[in-house]
């Protein structure tokens, strides 16, 4: 005889149209920790995993020169991979296990018993004008409920922000401040002389000066492209300063000298 547990259902819903990966940019220097707990044949299975870190460096950037730095990260074990490729494999997985995933859909609002305990969330409504009238197409949001209900919002998730400001989860648990920054990521091909599969670079300093937080990464992954990304603290003092313009004005004739960018 079956055992109720038997019985429970696994739901994810996601924003995105399609579990296809579009929506993360490729570029990623994973470590397979989890993975290996969560999916220990992952190897076995085609996992998007293939190219092993060779090499990992961190540098001092002036305008002319780079200058090594000992490098404060460990990756050694770690992977450079295509995120968006990652993604869409879990996905698959995540459905082979039985996990119902809803595209399309985005959580609106979290649902509380009469004993204020979190046991869902509801959808957000569908065909609704800018004026909050209702279209010929109007659906109501569903409510789905759960044992236990997981937030995976990223940073500054609404509903996760509510939860915690309700359960004064930050005070309890002691929570750091978060940090937030501008982050400028693109994915290069660049010419098969330069290109290092499986090379990590991370930098501090230029075109950054010393009073603003911040630095690059590239990663570079197979067919000769690269992962480059820009990070700068949003509490840089200068007004005019423009990061996208510094990365797209700066980083090509540095690193590369003429890439092909591929995405954004």
């Amino acid at each position: 005889m079956a055992t109720p547990s038997e019985f429970l259902a696994k739901a994810a819903i996601e924003r995105v149209k399609k579990m296809d990966g579009a929506h993360v940019l490729s570029g990623n220097v994973f470590e397979p920790r989890a993975l290996d707990e969560l999916l220990p044949q992952w190897k076995q299975e085609e996992a998007p995993i293939h190219i092993p870190v060779s090499s990992d460096k961190f540098w001092f950037l002036s305008k002319n020169q780079a200058f090594s730095l000992p490098c404060p990260f460990d990756n050694n074990g770690n992977y450079v991979i295509s995120l968006s490729q990652l993604v869409r494999w879990l996905g698959l997985k995540a459905e082979e296990l039985g996990v119902e995933i809803y595209p399309g859909f985005a959580a609106s609002e979290i649902l509380y018993n009469a004993s204020d305990k979190v046991v869902g969330i509801a959808t957000n409504d569908m065909g609704v004008a800018k004026d909050g009238s209702k279209k010929d197409n109007f659906q109501r949001g569903v409510e789905l409920k759960g044992r236990v209900n997981l937030l995976a919002e990223g940073c500054r998730g609404s509903l996760s922000e509510q939860v915690m400001r309700k359960y004064n989860l930050r005070e309890m648990g002691q929570g750091q401040h978060q940090t937030y920054a501008l982050g400028i990521k693109e994915v290069w091909e660049i010419d098969t002389g330069r290109h290092k599969p499986g090379s990590v670079l991370h930098t501090v300093g230029w075109p950054l000066d010393h009073k603003t937080y911040g630095g690059s990464f590239l990663y570079h992954m197979t067919d000769r492209q690269v992962a480059i990304g820009f990070v700068v603290a949003l509490n840089y003092h200068n007004p005019f300063f423009n990061p996208y313009e510094e990365f797209q004005v700066n980083f090509p004739v540095f690193l590369f000298w003429t890439p092909s960018c591929l995405s954004i």
